[in-house]
């Protein structure tokens, strides 16, 4: 016999299913935020179907986006007008990014595909004098907080579809429709390693089971 819990639980993934909204797309504009109000290059990593890329070329004379998926790159540049700064391409972050550096470098949902060290390393080796890494992450939850904070979204995430979709059933945005795994390292690992490859990240827990990381060069 089935637990009222889960019950509940299961009631809530299929009400989520029905009403998907993009926890990604949440924290766009909080990304801008973090970022100066112009810049000559930005590099999106891991850029999906190209929304956050688009959003930095209000900010950049030129932005690049990358992603290991060539099915949602393909989307991206159908989905960009072709007077934008903007260009997609197919490359691995970690062994594919050009020799050049960027005043921007932001990467979304995407850094716990990678060796999380090795690409700290490597976006810090590809940032320009002065410029600004923004990380918004997923970490394993681990600790009473995370639990907390995750009991809290749940909730919220369900409300915010219904409004987002006007109370109808939709299907799930092109942004929601890249490959995914789950997160495998916990929020104070994350910190830990960070900051050994970053000195004086900022690292934060956030709603919707996401983690901000912001580090500019001094």
């Amino acid at each position: 016999m089935t637990s009222l819990p889960h019950r509940i639980l299961r009631a809530l993934d299929r009400f989520n299913t029905a009403h998907p909204w993009d926890h990604n797309a949440h924290y766009h504009r909080w990304i801008l935020r973090q970022l100066p109000r112009h810049c000559d290059t930005a590099l999106d990593v891991g850029s999906g179907s190209g929304d956050l890329a688009r959003l930095l070329a209000t900010r950049a004379n030129e932005v690049h986006g990358i992603d290991s998926d060539p099915t949602i790159i393909a989307q991206a540049r159908t989905l960009t007008a072709p007077a934008t700064p903007v260009t997609f391409t197919t490359q691995d972050a970690l062994t594919g990014l050009p020799a050049s550096t960027y005043d921007v470098i932001t990467c979304v949902a995407a850094i716990h595909h990678l060796p999380f060290v090795e690409a700290l390393t490597v976006f810090r080796q590809h940032l320009a004098p002065g410029g600004t890494l923004v990380l918004v992450g997923l970490s394993r939850p681990t600790t009473p907080t995370d639990y907390l904070l995750g009991a809290a979204a749940s909730p919220l995430n369900a409300t915010i579809g219904w409004l987002k979709n006007k109370g109808r059933t939709a299907p799930r945005p092109v942004s929601m429709t890249a490959l995914t795994r789950p997160a495998d390292m916990s929020f104070p690992d994350i910190v830990r390693e960070a900051r050994a490859v970053l000195p004086n990240a900022r690292v934060r827990r956030r709603l919707f089971w996401r983690y901000t990381l912001v580090w500019r060069d001094r």
